[in-house]
């Protein structure tokens, strides 16, 4: 059980995958910082100023003006402007990815079709060579084609 867990682990596809984690995490605050620092700003300011982090509904009944007004008075809130914020944010990183993987498969090769090399029997259908005069398998003498 041992050796079968270090050969998966050794594999390149499991290396692979921990940098890709990596790497994701890494971008993640980037977007992150995108969203929170650009677009979130400019969608707030094409609507009338308005940060989206301060939508939330107070669950005690009481009025307060920002989300930390709230919180420092201990109150439950629902915030569903943060949700929005994470929606935002998940388009765009989704939206992201789908470029960097169209470009990708843009620039990949491609793959050219292997050649043909054998051909089938027409007399017992097995697979032989194709330039095979007579069937390994039933014998029989090929036409030429």
């Amino acid at each position: 059980m041992f050796k079968e867990f270090k050969e998966f682990a050794v594999k390149g596809n499991v290396i692979d995958l921990a940098i890709g984690v990596i790497i994701g995490g890494a971008f993640g605050k980037i977007v992150s910082s995108l969203v929170n620092d650009v677009i979130m700003p400019i969608i707030g300011g094409l609507i009338g100023k308005v940060d989206f982090s301060n939508f939330f509904i107070s669950l005690d009944g009481g009025n307060y003006s920002t989300l930390q007004q709230a919180k420092d008075a201990g109150a439950a809130t629902l915030n569903y402007g943060l949700f929005l914020n994470t929606i935002i944010e998940f388009l765009i990183i989704a939206f992201s990815l789908f470029l960097v993987v169209r470009q990708i498969n843009r620039f990949k090769r491609k793959e050219e079709p292997t050649p043909v090399t054998t051909k089938q029997c027409e007399y017992c259908f097995s697979e032989i060579p194709l330039e095979a005069k007579r069937c390994p398998h039933c014998t029989s003498i090929l036409e030429e084609k």
